[in-house]
């Protein structure tokens, strides 16, 4: 059995893991990285890190259409449900909880999280999975470095996606510091070029990653997919 990623740019993922779809923190409207639009993705669950226009996305819209039950923190969950979605599961930091697609724990985050009419979003988050499959995914969200992030890296992770645009989360140097107290078997860096403030090389990066840890460092174009458990890597 296999698990497959597709970043669709910025910090928005497809998923597809025991048959099931998730898409995380799906923003495609007025996202210059997209490589794809709210109406041409599928849903069976959506993951929200944080209440940011950036974040939330068109999540609103892709819920309402597919029927996906949302996954987030309770405050978000709560202004979801104003806002017309019908399914949603609210969990909070440290907190785990058995889907039919694996156990997602929700983990600490540096960042804000305010939603985009100003309400409060509560406390912003990462995701650890935990899949059907026994793979081991740690979404870090939009975060800065954090000591705890060895704690994490205790679970044996097989993939982490790690911010490295800088200005709003970690940049390139904290990021590699992360690799190394993570020790995932693959990374992705994500949450970088979508705009000029968080213009970054990620090969270079990825040079870096590789000269200094032991992890294989995937840099992917939005819309490319990378795979766990079939015997390849990155691809189209």
């Amino acid at each position: 059995m296999s698990f497959e990623l597709i970043w669709y740019g910025h910090a928005a993922f497809g998923l597809r893991t025991a048959g099931l779809k998730i898409l995380v923190d799906p923003f495609f409207s007025d996202n210059p990285a997209s490589s794809t639009t709210a109406e041409n993705v599928e849903a069976d669950y959506i993951l929200v890190s944080h209440g940011h226009s950036d974040h939330v996305g068109d999540t609103v819209a892709i819920a309402r259409r597919t029927g996906a039950t949302v996954i987030s923190n309770t405050e978000i969950c709560i202004w979801l449900k104003e806002q017309g979605v019908g399914a949603t599961h609210a969990q909070h930091i440290g907190g785990g909880f058995h889907y039919p697609f694996g156990y997602l724990k929700l983990t600490f985050a540096i960042h804000g999280s305010r939603l985009p009419d100003g309400s409060n979003g509560g406390n912003p988050a990462g995701f650890l999975l935990t899949t059907q499959e026994g793979y081991k995914i740690y979404i870090a969200g939009d975060t800065g470095l954090f000591g705890d992030m060895k704690l994490i890296g205790e679970e044996g992770i097989d993939l982490a996606l790690l911010p490295i645009g800088d200005n709003y989360t970690m940049g390139p140097p904290d990021a590699l510091r992360a690799v190394k107290l993570l020790q995932p078997r693959h990374v992705i860096p994500v949450h970088y070029d979508t705009w000029d403030v968080i213009q970054q090389n990620p090969t270079a990066w990825a040079e870096q990653v590789t000269n200094e840890t032991r992890a294989v460092v995937h840099v992917l174009r939005p819309g490319q997919s990378f795979t766990l458990g079939s015997g390849r890597g990155a691809s189209e």
